[in-house]
């Protein structure tokens, strides 16, 4: 039996959590809103115990950091969060050497880290939601805690195991 491919996620607080994801209950479409906000670092992976001991080796020697909230864009029938942290794309970038060879075309791209609140709405439904939260937003940085992994289950994900930074 193959088993399905793992998703790495960026673990936040819950309170940087529950903000992203009160928008993206508000604003993501229901029918398609299977999981939580998140940053995906990898779509992917394969289910392997490799990976997942890399994960945790990874994170019992990293230290979180901060992620800069830059500004709410516009990504195409949808809305979502710019993020910068120089951190993560370093982290990402490791790994992606590490695991290249086993990667997908889309996780062997340079990332670019964003939380989507909104997608795959028309055009004047995306305009209205960008508006609104430029009007109000500003920039702020969040901690990092960890990394997540996830199943990949042809729509929603379950969820494998979080994997705390030292602290």
């Amino acid at each position: 039996m193959i088993k399905p491919p793992l998703i790495l996620t960026l673990a936040l607080t819950d309170k940087d959590s529950a903000y992203f994801n009160t928008l993206r209950q508000k604003y993501f479409p229901k029918e398609r809103n299977f999981i939580d906000a998140h940053l995906t670092l990898f779509h992917a992976l394969p289910y392997e115990l490799t990976v997942i001991d890399t994960v945790k080796a990874w994170c019992s020697n990293q230290e979180g950091f901060m992620i800069e909230v830059k500004e709410p864009v516009s990504i195409g029938k949808g809305v979502a969060f710019k993020l910068a942290s120089e951190e993560l794309m370093l982290m990402h970038k490791s790994l992606q050497v590490k695991w290249f060879d086993f990667l997908s075309l889309q996780d062997r791209h340079k990332i670019w880290p964003h939380i989507t609140v909104q997608n795959k709405v028309t055009a004047i439904e995306e305009r209205e939601l960008l508006d609104e939260l430029k009007k109000e937003f500003f920039p702020f940085a969040m901690p990092t805690t960890g990394l997540q992994l996830w199943e990949y289950l042809n729509g929603p994900w379950k969820f494998i195991g979080r994997f705390d930074f030292k602290v």
